[in-house]
């Protein structure tokens, strides 16, 4: 399985990049995973670029390649003024124009940091919405961590219950993909042997 985490947090350390850590040990416990994490902080200087001339930079491009070949995302923001953040939103804005259908049927697991549980909302008001109008599948537990929730308990339980949802969606979707019938294609003979051995001998 092939996970993404894209992390919006924008300082160093970041609580932000702190949850989709743990989202994503937790999903790789529950099923094996190929871990790689977006940092879109690392590459706010190449979306305000995607805006005005239309093309992604190496980075960029690099970042919409591994969401859109991912089998399972973990996004993550921090919120500001209620929502999410200007930057995390201008990423999945850039991502959508250079592909309407780069995350069409794709799990995704949402979850955000705050200062103030009162900010927990967003996960349904701002994140849900966004992804569901992007196609995605999104899983039923969202994540939200307050500064008073890291240690606390409740928090490693709703971490838990998420990434079950996320590892159980990815791996039943990945069974439902027909597979390509490779072996009906090398078993065809083809017409002119075929017709060759209809003619007469000697």
């Amino acid at each position: 399985m092939r996970l993404v985490v894209v992390s919006a947090g924008l300082s160093v350390p970041s609580s932000t990049r702190l949850l989709g850590d743990r989202l994503a040990a937790a999903t790789a416990a529950q099923t094996p995973a190929d871990v790689q994490v977006v940092e879109v902080r690392d590459l706010a200087v190449e979306i305000a670029h995607n805006f005005t001339n239309g093309f992604p930079g190496r980075a960029l491009a690099d970042a919409f390649d591994a969401v859109t070949a991912a089998d399972g995302l973990i996004v993550v923001t921090p919120v500001f003024s209620a929502s999410y953040s200007g930057l995390f939103k201008s990423f999945f804005d850039t991502l959508s124009v250079s592909d309407p259908e780069a995350l069409a049927g794709k799990p995704v697991l949402i979850a955000a940091t705050g200062g103030t549980a009162r900010h927990s909302l967003v996960l349904d008001h701002a994140l849900r919405p966004l992804f569901s109008y992007l196609k995605a599948v999104v899983v039923p537990t969202g994540v939200y961590a307050a500064s008073e929730d890291w240690g606390a308990e409740g928090l490693d339980g709703r971490v838990e219950r998420a990434a079950g949802e996320l590892a159980a969606l990815t791996a039943g979707l990945s069974a439902a993909r027909p597979q390509p019938a490779r072996d009906s294609f090398e078993e065809v003979t083809p017409f002119e042997e075929r017709l060759a051995a209809l003619r007469p001998t000697g």
